[in-house]
């Protein structure tokens, strides 16, 4: 087996960024610590993945490129190998689940490939472009599972320690494994004492300690926001490689992915995906009992569907007790609606969106609200405004 970083980081040159180091401020106050952030949301295709997939593809035999390329993904890995084949005159053909988000599957059919998409989750999709592979003759680009992938993904952590010698931690979203494989090769080979933390989501996490030892555990399915991280298999050569140089594996939940979402777009202005926001969350969330270290955060990538997006924004904002959505109903008076909206105003409960219902049954009418709070004490005391002047919480 060869992982060679170091040559995979002069082969890329010119086609993946270098990517920013940020420290955050904010981040580094929540969580005692001092927080960095790898932006490879900025990266070229929207994520970390041109690295290994162009590394890859370039590699290959004149004979094999006339072949042609076959790779399945969610979405950031079929962009990348699109992107790297369409610039080195490579004909793909992607396979992509059903359900990978509309604007991932947009863009690679933009980027030049050949899309098919094929079952419900990534594992559906790697069969069926396994099955294509062989019957089309055409050459099989791993997501993770391959040499020259991740040592592509590797030159993140060259990066990471040479902009920020004196990293501590640095922690990464786990899916497949060939992200955090590459990256814990490249920093352990300048600096054995920087701990690498692996971040799984709570709904897709098939590596488990045992023994001391990384090992599989039984995923029969996956259920998560993060659809970059939703693998149920990782690959037998990043799971060697994890349990050589990964230091630590921890999980974070959809609400703790949320929560980083929305943190990284309101605090930082930086729209990141689910599976980018994952080593954040860990952070944020103390899931590695540390104070005061230099501490990195690899934002893997940022193509997250709008619809995706507001969605999670409106579920963070609900945790947070900033939006709140209720049903009330009220005596069917023409002035009480009006005294309804005086007494929000008044309370200063903004309101996004009113909406009279149909009469509920004599003598009695309805509203639906949207407003927007200012915290869950706010919620509570309007709530018991409302009841004591006879409106009543529905929902």
């Amino acid at each position: 087996m060869v992982v060679d970083v170091f040559a995979a980081r002069k082969r890329i040159e010119g086609i993946a960024k270098w990517t920013p180091l940020v420290h955050s401020k904010t981040f580094s106050r929540w969580a005692k610590n001092k927080v960095y952030l790898k932006l490879e949301s900025l990266q070229v295709t929207g994520s970390f993945k041109i690295r290994g997939a162009y590394n890859k593809i370039s590699k290959l035999s004149r004979k094999n490129k006339k072949k042609g390329v076959i790779a399945s993904s969610t979405g950031n890995h079929a962009q990348a190998v699109a992107y790297a084949a369409t610039k080195l005159k490579v004909k793909s053909t992607i396979v992509m689940p059903v359900y990978a988000p509309l604007a991932k599957i947009t863009a690679t059919k933009g980027y030049g490939a050949n899309v098919i998409l094929h079952g419900k989750i990534y594992d559906d999709a790697y069969e069926e472009a396994k099955k294509l592979k062989a019957k089309l003759g055409l050459v099989f680009v791993h997501p993770y599972n391959d040499e020259d992938v991740i040592s592509g993904q590797g030159t993140i952590g060259l990066e990471i320690m040479d902009d920020l010698p004196k990293a501590d931690y640095i922690f990464v979203p786990v899916g497949g494994g060939g992200l955090i494989s590459g990256i814990a090769i490249a920093v352990k080979s300048v600096n054995p004492k920087v701990k690498v933390i692996g971040v799984q989501a709570e709904g897709a996490n098939p590596i488990k300690v045992s023994d001391h030892k990384f090992r599989l555990k039984e995923v029969k399915e996956v259920n998560t926001i993060a659809d970059g991280i939703a693998v149920k298999h990782p690959g037998d050569l990043t799971l060697g490689l994890i349990n050589k140089y990964v230091d630590k594996i921890v999980t974070v939940n959809d609400d703790e992915i949320s929560d980083a979402l929305l943190a990284l777009l309101e605090r930082s202005k930086y729209v990141v995906e689910p599976a980018g926001a994952a080593a954040l969350a860990a952070i944020l969330h103390n899931k590695v009992k540390i104070r005061g270290k230099n501490v990195v955060a690899v934002i893997s990538g940022g193509n997250i569907d709008i619809k995706t997006l507001d969605s999670l924004l409106k579920k963070g904002l609900v945790k947070q007790g900033r939006l709140l959505e209720i049903q009330l109903t009220f005596a069917d008076k023409p002035e009480e609606f009006d005294r309804l909206l005086r007494i929000l105003a008044e309370d200063k409960a903004t309101v996004i969106h009113a909406e009279k219902t149909t009469k509920l049954k004599v003598n009695q009418a309805g509203a639906e609200f949207i407003l927007e709070t200012e915290g869950h004490d706010h919620i509570k005391s309007l709530l018991k405004k409302l009841d004591k002047e006879g409106f009543k919480v529905e929902s």
